[in-house]
């Protein structure tokens, strides 16, 4: 994988508190990486780190090999940095607003051209040259994403994009980060969504008091904290002795049944279904409904750090 951020034993404290201690982590090209963790956990303090805000006690940062720190200017111009906090003038337009910031970037190409193209990623080509202060939250952020993305970020940081945002908006903005993944841009993404997690991280890291304490993707960190997944097969026939049967399949954990229904604990349910359903069927059982439900990050989550990601 061509790696674009790469982080090393970064620790940071302030005062006899350790903020940050030890975190490494890396994204490559096209990834798009979620660090989730309670507040207080320490991402604050790593992202203003990564992003070359907060200078390190110890460890290293590069960005597409070029070293990150408060004074290199050079590596800061491959980052992209939208926080919690918005940053765009309330009485200039959605154009004007991604025109002032294109040519504070400097941008060299053409800016007419490059802010058409980011109005249409962030989906604001309709209201463009309607002024900021008339757009609802979510429209905001949007445009916030925006700014950040006019110089072609070789990483993007996302510090809880979709906070207090409507449906629509929080929609429009996952959808734009599923196709800036796409496009090959490296993205680190926060957030106090779980489902957000879900949908748009190839890979997680959960940092809890200053320490990544687990990183994969969902199936990794499921299989890490050894919880299974269960499938409920509806039908009808020679039940008990497919419970017989099913249990004795390598991944299966425990299978039971009801009138017209087994329920089984299995690792890696999607992989094992077919076998699942075939070994049913020749034990004498008669499936005619299938519901497979896989542990959640939230879960993992929980598991790993005792506390709700809210917290």
């Amino acid at each position: 994988m061509d790696v674009v951020l790469q982080v090393e034993g970064l620790r940071r404290s302030f005062g006899d508190l350790t903020a940050v201690d030890g975190v490494s982590l890396h994204i490559g090209v096209g990834e798009t990486y979620g660090l989730l963790g309670p507040n207080g956990a320490g991402k604050t303090t790593s992202i203003s780190m990564i992003a070359g805000l907060l200078e390190p006690d110890a460890g290293t940062i590069t960005i597409d090999g070029q070293p990150m720190t408060t004074s290199a200017t050079s590596t800061k111009e491959s980052l992209g940095l939208v926080p919690q906090d918005l940053a765009v003038y309330p009485d200039l337009t959605a154009r004007e607003n991604l025109r002032f910031f294109a040519k504070l970037y400097g941008i060299s190409e053409d800016i007419k051209t490059r802010v058409d193209e980011v109005l249409e990623i962030i989906e604001l080509t309709d209201r463009a040259d309607d002024l900021a202060k008339e757009y609802s939250g979510g429209m905001k952020r949007r445009l916030n994403i925006g700014i950040g993305l006019l110089h072609r970020p070789r990483l993007l940081i996302l510090d809880e994009p979709t906070v207090g945002v409507d449906p629509q908006s929080r929609n429009a903005i996952l959808s734009s980060v599923e196709h800036l993944g796409e496009a090959g841009m490296a993205v680190l993404y926060t957030t106090h969504y779980m489902e957000e997690a879900e949908r748009l991280c190839d890979r997680v890291g959960i940092i809890d008091e200053g320490t990544v304490i687990a990183e994969g993707t969902r199936r990794e960190l499921v299989a890490l904290v050894g919880q299974r997944d269960l499938v409920h097969l509806n039908g009808s026939g020679d039940l008990a002795a497919a419970v017989i049967a099913l249990e004795s399949l390598d991944g299966v954990d425990k299978a039971t049944a009801t009138d017209h229904h087994l329920e089984i604990v299995v690792a890696d349910a999607r992989q094992q279904l077919p076998g699942l359903l075939a070994t049913a069927s020749t034990a004498g059982a008669s499936i005619d409904g299938v519901e497979v439900v896989e542990p959640d990050l939230e879960a993992v989550f929980l598991k790993l750090t005792g506390k709700a990601l809210r917290e």
